[in-house]
């Protein structure tokens, strides 16, 4: 799937350039000294569209301003084909607000082979601009729609974790508190009733504890995810428009770890198909000397607004488990999660 869409990201660009370059020049109506430049700027809107995905914005600007030059240059020819596949990609991963305007500049560069070209022909290409853009909305509304769930998703998932784990703290902690304050007052002239507290407190302690350990833990599994799950997890977002590659070591983990490894991946993955405006996604999964750890990077806008929420949502999974998480920008460019769980979790 990786290759496919590689090689599609390279085939697209050489193929819009070279044809429409190839029709420039094999048009007989136009001398060297104009068929050549016009070809050359064919060729360069086409090779822009090899970053569509990463700066869409850019590259329409790029392919309109081609397809006018050629429209001008050499109007027998060929319909801005770069702008065609541009405004896909723009409606795909932007709003309304630019892929719109586009698309009316668009249409106004079509208009131009209204002096050369039939009115039905010129219509038609006009008919497949638009549904070209329409397409790459409804594209760019799935991707917010699955975004959104997933974010939901996440959202409850925490409000019921919130839930349990005051239901398993409070009592313990409300019997430590009493207990020790009991152990206080007796602990000079009872030292016996004191010592019969603090085995109290010892006991409610490590029951407390336990529970922790089975809310964390195989309560009901069969609803709980683990990384085993991962494939699932990607599907939708690959069906989205998002590239995301899994690397994995085939680790035995407990089953809190697990569902929290589950949860930081699947929330660094929705923050990236929210907010980054990225095309792939890498996950890698390993076993760092009794250590699990997960990377999540993509090649999107680093740093950009929305992730802090989440990333202080996946640092307390981390902690409950003495884990850590790491989160920020690459130099490169993207954005790059990085979380570390213990594999044995320690009273």
């Amino acid at each position: 799937m990786r290759r496919i869409r590689q090689s599609f990201d390279v085939l697209v660009p050489a193929l819009v350039g070279v044809l429409v370059a190839f029709m420039v020049v094999a048009t007989s109506a136009f001398t060297a000294a104009i068929a050549a430049p016009a070809a050359l700027v064919a060729l360069a809107s086409g090779a822009a569209l090899w970053w569509r995905r990463r700066n869409p914005v850019l590259v329409m600007a790029i392919a309109l301003v081609g397809g006018l030059v050629v429209q001008l240059v050499a109007p027998l020819t060929v319909f801005p084909l770069a702008a065609l596949v541009a405004i896909g990609s723009l409606a795909a991963a932007r709003s309304p607000l630019f892929s719109l305007p586009a698309l009316v500049l668009l249409l106004g560069v079509i208009s131009l082979n209204f002096r050369t070209t039939t009115a039905e022909d010129t219509q038609f290409v006009m008919a497949v601009a638009v549904v070209v853009c329409a397409v790459g909305e409804a594209v760019r509304n799935r991707r917010v729609a699955l975004a959104q769930a997933a974010q939901r998703a996440v959202g409850e998932e925490q409000a019921r974790i919130a839930r349990e784990l005051h239901d398993v703290i409070a009592h313990g902690v409300s019997v430590i508190v009493v207990q020790a304050a009991a152990a206080d007052d007796v602990f000079d002239q009872r030292p016996d009733r004191a010592r019969e507290a603090l085995r109290s407190i010892d006991a409610t302690g490590r029951a407390t504890l336990e529970e922790l350990r089975k809310l964390l833990g195989a309560v009901r599994p069969e609803e709980r995810p683990g990384l085993d799950r991962l494939a699932d997890l990607v599907e939708p977002l690959r069906a989205a428009g998002l590239h995301v590659d899994v690397r994995r070591d085939p680790v035995p983990l407990p089953a809190g770890v697990d569902l929290s490894a589950y949860r930081i991946v699947q929330e660094a993955l929705t923050n990236t198909l929210r907010h980054a405006h990225a095309s792939r996604a890498d996950v890698v999964v390993r076993n760092d000397s009794g250590v699990l750890e997960l990377e999540v990077r993509d090649d999107g806008r680093g740093g950009v607004a929305g992730f802090g929420r989440g990333i202080t949502g996946m640092r307390e999974r981390a902690a409950l488990l003495g884990g850590t998480v790491d989160a920020g920008p690459l130099p490169e460019g993207g954005f790059r999660v990085r979380a570390r769980l213990p594999l044995a979790v320690t009273a």
